[in-house]
């Protein structure tokens, strides 16, 4: 049977909302959202990687393993995350005496997805050659129709293709950091999910359910969204 290790990264520090990882939203924290889906997908333990006691116990009040603090050097806001989840599978993985076959990494950030997100972005990893699986939605931006870089002072498209209509040009999609599938070496191997060298499969979510709190403007249009029904927060059980 694969051995899956269910990654929930909480650092302690935030620059553009404070405190954003259990920014009090609906009747929960906003890492509660992720906790939850992470449990009720049964693919294996849930672990919260952080630096803060206070995350760290209010991860466990709602059942999340928190079995280690997150070393100080790992938490940094210029420490890659990649490091982390190093760190986070080593020592999981000399806890229970085995090598774990896939990581899964879910953004608190990004709270709405349902189960059968994460149980699909699974499935599709099992069931392909890909060292990757990335949630993304469709891009509204296209580097090879309306989206421009500076070359030397000079703004120009950064694809050499020309198309003339949205329709003609490639499809492109937008990562939405919800969820990230990795078998287990890659996360050994490459220091971004996006390498050049891995072959990525991309799990397509809906515009709805790829907000990503990131701003103090998100944090209220996705407030708003719940308000009006747009999206549903994923329910959300305490266990202490």
């Amino acid at each position: 049977m694969d051995k899956v290790l269910i990654f929930i990264g909480a650092r302690g520090g935030s620059k553009g909302v404070k405190d954003k990882n259990i920014l009090p939203l609906g009747a929960h924290p906003l890492i509660a959202y992720t906790i939850a889906v992470a449990k009720r997908s049964r693919l294996g333990p849930a672990i919260v990687s952080t630096d803060s006691e206070v995350i760290g116990e209010i991860a466990r009040r709602y059942g999340a393993l928190v079995p280690f603090l997150r070393p100080s050097h790992l938490a940094t806001d210029d420490a890659p995350k990649m490091l982390a989840i190093r760190h986070a599978v080593q020592f999981m993985e000399e806890e229970v005496k085995e090598k774990f076959d896939y990581v899964i990494d879910l953004q608190i950030t990004s709270p709405i997805r349902d189960v059968e997100d994460v149980i699909g972005a699974f499935r599709m990893m099992k069931e392909s050659t890909y060292d990757i699986v990335i949630s993304a939605t469709l891009s509204h931006a296209n580097p090879y129709f309306n989206m421009l870089e500076n070359k030397n002072g000079v703004w120009k498209k950064p694809c050499d293709r020309e198309f003339y209509n949205r329709q003609e040009a490639p499809k492109v999609v937008r990562v939405n950091g919800s969820i990230y599938v990795y078998r287990r070496d890659v996360v050994f191997k490459v220091m971004s999910p996006l390498d050049r060298s891995l072959r990525i499969g991309v799990y397509e979510m809906p515009e709805e359910k790829s907000v990503d709190v990131d701003t103090p403007m998100d944090v209220e249009f996705l407030k708003f969204l719940v308000e009006k029904g747009v999206v549903k927060l994923p329910e959300v059980e305490l266990e202490v």
